[in-house]
């Protein structure tokens, strides 16, 4: 089957189920993943693939991605036993802010919290955990209800929290 030029994609599972060409760039997944930072800053101009590799780090670690191994087949990473264990084993938390636009930081800040406020509705299957306290779940439901209306403050610690609620739940 020819492979098609897949301009524009972001989304790495779309570019490897469409067989798109794609240059591989899963040995960044063991740089980053071996150089253990605290906090990696990814600056390129625009259109030089960072959604794309964020996307490809959350193929890979992703629990969601769990038994999507094929996506990684062929691929630099998988000649690597100790990185085909642990494809698919950590709660991940993918936001890109690729597509805010806005002409003023007002509009801009909405946006954000509007991708914020998707993230706790993709993870809505915590309330249901008995893990969480009442509390917990209070504040997360608070999030889910303020969405472009919360605070600065709840949108700057609403990340944080959601890593709380994730870390608790898978251990």
């Amino acid at each position: 089957m020819q492979r098609k030029i897949g301009i524009g994609k972001q989304d790495f599972a779309a570019l490897r189920e469409n067989q798109c060409f794609y240059i591989d760039k899963t040995d960044f997944i063991k740089q980053w993943w071996e150089s253990q930072d605290d906090v990696t800053l990814i600056t390129r101009p625009r259109r030089f693939g960072k959604t794309l590799n964020m996307s490809m780090l959350n193929c890979f670690f992703s629990n969601i991605y769990a038994d999507r191994s094929d996506l990684f087949d062929g691929l630099d990473i998988w000649n690597e036993e100790a990185y085909r264990k642990i494809q698919g084993t950590y709660p991940v938390i993918f936001v890109s802010f690729a597509s805010v636009k806005a002409d003023n930081a007002a509009d801009a800040k909405k946006q954000i919290k509007s991708r914020i406020a998707g993230l706790y509705e993709d993870y809505a299957y915590l309330l249901q955990n008995e893990k969480l306290s009442e509390s917990e779940k209070m504040a997360y439901r608070q999030v889910l209800a303020e969405r472009v209306d919360m605070d600065d403050v709840t949108a700057c610690d609403s990340l944080n929290y959601l890593c709380k609620c994730l870390g608790r739940i898978s251990g």
